[in-house]
């Protein structure tokens, strides 16, 4: 039942859901940009990471109001 609410506030809220996904998604890009420009530091690895969550984040969030209900057999 909770997955069934998450999927409805995404598919009434579709401004909102864009808003969200953009700011994701370039937050994504910059951290993952950055964190390239910071070669051969841990750093930069842990901040690329965090970039790559960021774009599979938006990914989820863009994906949510396409997924059906699946029934179990």
């Amino acid at each position: 039942m909770r997955r069934e609410i998450k999927m409805e506030f995404w598919k009434k809220h579709t401004k909102c859901r864009i808003i969200l996904m953009a700011a994701l998604f370039i937050a994504g890009i910059s951290l993952s940009v950055f964190g390239w420009g910071m070669t051969g530091k841990m750093t930069g690895l842990g901040i690329m990471l965090i970039g790559i969550i960021c774009l599979l984040i938006a990914l989820w969030i863009y994906n949510c109001p396409f997924a059906e209900k699946k029934k179990r057999k």
